[in-house]
């Protein structure tokens, strides 16, 4: 649950904090008082869109903050994703969520103290909260909201079943549409393939190694220089072996080494250090003797063959003329030559493979077909559970004669789109979901954008949600002002629902209605503070008599009326029994 929010900067909002409970806390205030400030504040802290012309001029940046306790079904995974992305869970299970908005648009997230993407909060908002507004009223208009909405209600073996489908689906448009480009533009495809076929030819009779024009360069360097390189080892050589002119006359450089070495070590009893640098004399006298041995061999495999160097001369001309038309070097040139052999591959346009790629195509077309009829069966089974708990709600909302109804249907086919055997497929499934109201019987069934009034869809949306919360989901559900359009009974109904739903989740619903706050465990209330040269917002919790006077102000605009406080308290003594009679 979300034990504590606290927003700065934001809309009329300087700084307030939200102490929010389990169950049901209700936010009301005037229009204009900022209640929607509240909603965005939650939506920024779960990864929403961030809106910079939102942030208030001073200080110049918006920060929401919440501590969310992890419990429940979803505690451990949640905790798990949030420990695997590098932050830390407080020992009593709480973690701290920050978003930070600037006026000029760039947007921070924190989680568990240690900075992160804005997509992390986004991960951890989908787990753990719902947010439903009257934008999420229109959304259940469109078609896909519905099947997404039904195939949520299905359960998880069918979202398995769902996600197999949507797998074999992508297969086969996969093999559809290569096989339908091989046989479209089998022309260009074997043009190409030639260009290619040249260029491998070329590059297979030269038969390039990696790395080898740079070894041919080194080696070509020494065969030039092979005069000058015989010269200086031969003379390094003679030096280190004892003199030029004459070495037998001359002790070679061990031999010096060897004497001053032993000169020392006959004083070495008398100052210590001396033997020291006797040793280091002994290492110099090995390495110098390492470094003639080496020079020796070094002659010896010093080659001036004229042949050898005009061989070169000819592999480096064959292999700049393939560095000239495929790439920069020869490692470049093999790899062009690994792409172009699996490019020729996708070039294939022989009949062999069309007939392969066609019996994968029918192989896969059953089984779409196969699981597409699975999924419109599973949905048809569901559509009638779901229409009629739905249904159930509705009447306790006021609607008693209403019923919703939920039709699985065909699938229309797109433009240019594969059908299987007259089947559209489509990346959902085959099937397009409508939901429908009758409204009292008798009445046609009238898909809910045509047949249902503002405060019918307000009622819809909210069973809709009572019907999914009996299927788990997120455990803190907020509700945007869906009782618009709504007063009366229903609006009695629709508070007694929501602290239905508060018996097990958290609860957060701004609303207009007394009706409905009468009903909140918590009562927030949102009020501007016109007392400055700036307008602005905060929030406080009112309790006993100061929750009264906001009510009779929600029920008359009269928080001073002794009538309006005295309907207020009957309200909520009303409210109160029926929490408590379950």
């Amino acid at each position: 649950m979300l034990e504590e929010l606290r927003i700065t900067g934001l809309g009329v909002i300087d700084d307030t904090t939200l102490k929010l409970t389990t169950g049901m806390n209700a936010i009301t205030g005037e229009t204009g008082a900022g209640k929607t400030m509240v909603v965005t504040g939650l939506g920024l802290l779960f990864g929403g869109r961030a809106d910079a012309g939102r942030v208030r001029a001073d200080p110049g940046r918006a920060v929401v903050e919440g501590r969310l306790r992890l419990a429940g079904h979803l505690a451990g995974a949640v905790q798990a994703r949030i420990v695997d992305a590098g932050a830390e869970v407080d020992d009593d299970g709480s973690v701290l969520l920050s978003r930070t908005v600037t006026i000029e648009g760039r947007s921070r997230a924190h989680v568990g103290g240690r900075g992160m993407p804005v997509a992390m909060l986004g991960e951890v908002g989908e787990q753990v909260v719902a947010v439903h507004g009257q934008s999420d009223q229109l959304r259940l208009l469109r078609p896909a909201e519905q099947r997404a909405a039904l195939d949520r209600y299905a359960g998880p073996d069918h979202e398995k079943l769902l996600e197999t489908y949507r797998q074999a689906y992508t297969q086969w448009r996969s093999v559809v549409d290569d096989l339908a480009d091989r046989r479209r533009n089998a022309r260009e495809r074997n043009q190409e393939a030639d260009l290619l076929k040249l260029g491998l030819d070329e590059i297979s009779r030269v038969n390039p190694q990696p790395g080898e024009d740079d070894e041919l360069r080194a080696e070509v360097q020494r065969l030039e220089h092979a005069e000058g390189l015989r010269t200086a080892a031969s003379l390094a050589a003679q030096v280190l072996a004892g003199g030029v002119e004459a070495a037998d006359e001359t002790p070679d450089a061990t031999l010096l080494l060897g004497t001053a070495r032993r000169t020392l070590e006959a004083q070495a009893g008398v100052d210590p250090a001396l033997s020291e640098l006797a040793a280091r004399l002994e290492e110099a006298a090995t390495l110098i003797g390492d470094v003639s041995a080496e020079l020796s061999g070094y002659l010896d495999r010093l080659d001036a063959d004229p042949a050898r160097l005009e061989a070169i001369y000819e592999r480096r001309a064959a292999l700049r003329s393939l560095t000239r038309k495929y790439a920069d070097d020869i490692d470049g040139v093999i790899a062009w030559a690994e792409h172009a052999r699996t490019r020729l591959a996708d070039l294939d346009t022989s009949d062999d493979l069309l007939d392969e790629l066609d019996k994968e195509r029918l192989r896969l077309a059953g089984q779409v077909a196969e699981l597409a009829g699975r999924l419109t069966a599973a949905r048809t089974e569901a559509a009638g559970r779901f229409a009629d708990q739905v249904s159930v709600e509705l009447a306790g909302l006021a609607m008693p004669h209403a019923r919703v109804e939920i039709g699985v249907l065909p699938r229309s086919a797109g433009r240019d789109e594969p059908v299987i055997d007259g089947l559209a497929a489509g990346p959902d499934g085959a099937d397009e979901i409508e939901l429908r109201l009758i409204a009292h019987p008798g009445a046609p069934a009238l898909p809910l954008q045509k047949g249902a009034s503002g405060g019918e869809l307000s009622r819809v949306m909210l069973a809709i949600e009572v019907v999914f919360a009996g299927a788990g989901g997120p455990p803190t559900l907020v509700f945007d002002e869906v009782d618009a359009g709504v007063g009366g009974q229903a609006a009695v109904e629709i508070g007694r629902r929501l602290a239905r739903l508060a018996r097990t989740h958290q609860v957060l619903v701004v609303t207009h209605l007394p009706q409905v706050a009468a009903f909140a465990d918590r009562h927030l209330v949102v009020a501007k503070d016109t007392g400055g040269a700036i307008t602005t917002s905060g929030v406080r919790i009112v309790e006993e008599t100061e929750r009264a006077r906001e009510l009779a102000r929600m029920l008359a605009g009269l928080p001073d009326s002794d009538l309006g406080i005295a309907h207020a308290e009957e309200l909520l003594a009303v409210a109160d029994r029926e929490k408590h009679s379950g």
